[in-house]
C-alpha cells in the first residue's frame, strides 16, 4: 500500500493555478445579462424594499396608537376616578375655586405628555 506524499512546492503551484483557470473559464462562460434584465432586479429590488418601509411603518403607527390608547383609558380612568372623588366637593365649591381645579387638572395633563 502507497504511504501518504505531501505535495511538493511545484505540486501545489500546478494545482492552484489549475483551480485559476478553472475559475477564469466558468467565469467566462457565465452569460452576460441584458440593460432590460438589470432593470427589471432593481425595479423589483426597488418594489420590495418599498414594502418592506410600508409596512414597517404600518407596523410603528399601529404601536404608536394602541400606546395612545392605552395612555387615554388611563387619563380616562383617572379623571373618572377624579370626577367621582371631587363631586361631593364641586357642590361645595364656588364657580372660582371650581375653575382652579379644572386647571389644575389641566397643568397636570400636559405634564404627564411631556
Amino acid at each position: 500500500m502507497a504511504s501518504y506524499k505531501d505535495p511538493g512546492f511545484q505540486e501545489r503551484t500546478a494545482i492552484a493555478r489549475q483551480a485559476r483557470e478553472k475559475a477564469l473559464k466558468l467565469l467566462a462562460a457565465k452569460p452576460v445579462l441584458d440593460e432590460a434584465e438589470i432593470a427589471a432586479r432593481a425595479a423589483a429590488q426597488q418594489a420590495r424594499e418599498e414594502a418592506a418601509a410600508r409596512k414597517s411603518a404600518e407596523r410603528k403607527a399601529a404601536i404608536a396608537q394602541a400606546k395612545a390608547d392605552k395612555i387615554a383609558a388611563r387619563e380616562a380612568a383617572e379623571a373618572a376616578a377624579a370626577e367621582a372623588a371631587a363631586a361631593p366637593l364641586k357642590a361645595q365649591l364656588s364657580a372660582a375655586e371650581q375653575k382652579a381645579l379644572r386647571d389644575a387638572r389641566y397643568a397636570a395633563r400636559k405634564a404627564r405628555k411631556k
